[in-house]
């Protein structure tokens, strides 16, 4: 393995920024509604909803059925209505496994907004999920960027 491949193997924090053509009250509405979250997955990696409601605070908890059939309870560990969300995935009952989504939106003006999408995982503890951890790339987090701009331009 290359120095190059090695080095991207371990970056442990991976960040995609995207213009959106939409206010963003619409765009963190998407985020922060779980219900919405399959439709703008860019790694297509949720299948639906289990429990929880609109995220409105840090330690609101939500439940979403993965692809492969397994429950994940993401615990909100950051939130400011608006601008930021972020949650820890865990498996379903257990603790946190140290790895975190965060969702920054910036307003640009009244019908734009910067968001930036970040996974870190330099806190993961569960060694069966750094392989899954370390492929997630900034390709993958652009997905998503793309798939919610889609989403928020039908609002």
């Amino acid at each position: 393995m290359s120095t190059e491949e090695t080095d991207h193997a371990e970056q442990r924090v991976v960040s995609a920024t995207r213009e959106i053509d939409a206010p963003a009250d619409v765009v963190f509405e998407l985020i922060a509604d779980p219900a919405r979250q399959p439709e703008w997955d860019g790694n297509d990696n949720l299948a639906e909803i289990v429990r929880g409601d609109r995220v409105r605070a840090v330690g609101d908890v939500f439940s979403m059925r993965t692809t492969n059939d397994k429950v994940r309870d993401n615990h909100v560990v950051a939130f400011e209505e608006g601008r930021r969300i972020a949650w820890r995935p865990a498996s379903e009952g257990q603790d946190p496994a140290g790895h975190e989504w965060v969702w920054e939106v910036e307003p640009l003006d009244e019908d734009r907004c910067r968001v930036t999408h970040t996974y870190d995982w330099t806190g993961l503890t569960d060694e069966s999920r750094t392989a899954r951890a370390r492929s997630t790339s900034a390709d993958m987090l652009r997905a998503s960027l793309d798939r919610l701009a889609e989403l928020a331009a039908q609002a």
